[in-house]
């Protein structure tokens, strides 16, 4: 049974029409509202906003279940104090609607201490920047080293190796005490190898740890073509780099007080950056990676139109509906892979024009 709607909420001239077929007496609120009546929809007693750009439906809802969203994209566990444009495209992909959720999620970021604190300084890049696009995900992997950190984490860690894939911009990391080469190679093949095959090409800095005598052989083994970037310039792999800053700056926003938890908060800080829109590629890794969205614990508490059908629909529906969502992921990838080729032109220009 729908819930019924309180007299300040937007959504009741809308409800009002759906329910009852009535219309507002005032003559230009009549006008104005039948304009929009074409991008509603009302299904089991919920009014929903047809996204046209995404061809997908999005649950209207009202200030409070708004707040709910607006805090959890920026402060819940998927959200990792997100810029307001990210919020935007997170709630959207989430499916849900309001009017004026790009100025409020502009508000929730421009209000938060965290995010003011960690905010981005720019500087002027020393060199011409030449970057490549990957042709498909997996294929060519950014690994690097962060550390040492201060303070180190409450379990002694003071290292995190991360690594990123070009294309998709799907990213592992894991926290450690120290260094070595054994702790490198045992990385690459629990979390890489082992769930993605194997690397064609994957790039780091020269730190010993990539360069030892036993990682020459796991390279050798495994036919890896292994490129090496210059200590004087990391931006040489930068995509590694700008994952590195965005990583840091999620766990310095979700972090206690006392910093000391950060190892713990790391797998939340991969979670936020893996369902949030990459700039590159103006996809989530999760999607080019999985083939649909990540369920947000919003959608649970709030039901998406997704989560609403699952709920009415049979086995075999659903088993349909997930081949339909495979059968249009090359077709996504495939436009990720253009996005990525227009950003990466638009940042060679603009990049280029600042170099000394």
């Amino acid at each position: 049974m729908a819930a019924a709607a309180k007299e300040d909420d937007w959504r009741v001239p809308f409800l009002n029409y759906f329910r009852h077929g009535s219309l507002p007496d005032n003559s230009v609120e009549r006008r104005q509202l039948q304009r929009r009546l074409p991008s509603y929809v009302y299904k089991s007693g919920v009014s929903y906003r047809r996204s046209y750009g995404q061809e997908v439906l999005l649950r209207c809802v009202d200030r409070l279940e708004a707040d709910k969203a607006l805090q959890e994209v920026h402060h819940g566990v998927c959200g990792g104090h997100q810029s307001g444009p990210k919020m935007y495209h997170s709630i959207r992909l989430a499916g849900y609607y309001w009017p004026g959720i790009m100025a409020d999620c502009l508000k929730v970021a421009k209000s938060c201490h965290g995010c003011q604190i960690h905010g981005d300084f720019k500087h002027l890049p020393p060199v011409p920047l030449h970057p490549t696009v990957p042709a498909w995900p997996f294929e060519a992997w950014g690994i690097d080293v962060i550390g040492p950190i201060d303070p180190p984490s409450s379990r002694g860690h003071r290292f995190i190796f991360a690594i990123t894939d070009y294309f998709s911009k799907w990213a592992e990391a894991v926290s450690l005490r120290e260094v070595k080469t054994d702790n490198v190679i045992s990385f690459l093949e629990r979390h890489i190898i082992y769930r993605f095959g194997v690397p064609h090409r994957i790039t780091s800095d020269n730190g010993k740890a990539f360069k030892s005598h036993k990682m020459q052989r796991f390279i050798a083994k495994y036919k890896i073509r292994w490129n090496y970037s210059t200590g004087y310039y990391p931006q040489a792999n930068g995509m590694i780099e700008a994952f590195n800053k965005t990583l840091g700056k999620i766990l310095k926003k979700v972090v206690n007080r006392h910093r000391r938890d950060w190892h713990d908060r790391l797998f939340e800080a991969l979670w936020a950056y893996r369902v949030t829109v990459r700039t590159p590629t103006q996809c989530t890794p999760y999607s080019l990676v999985y083939g649909s969205e990540a369920v947000l614990p919003l959608e649970v508490e709030v039901p998406s139109l997704r989560v609403a059908i699952h709920e009415e629909i049979t086995q075999d529906e659903q088993v349909r509906l997930r081949f339909q969502e495979l059968d249009t992921l090359e077709e996504g990838r495939l436009q990720a892979v253009q996005n990525l080729e227009l950003y990466r032109q638009n940042m060679v220009r603009a990049y280029n024009k600042l170099v000394k």
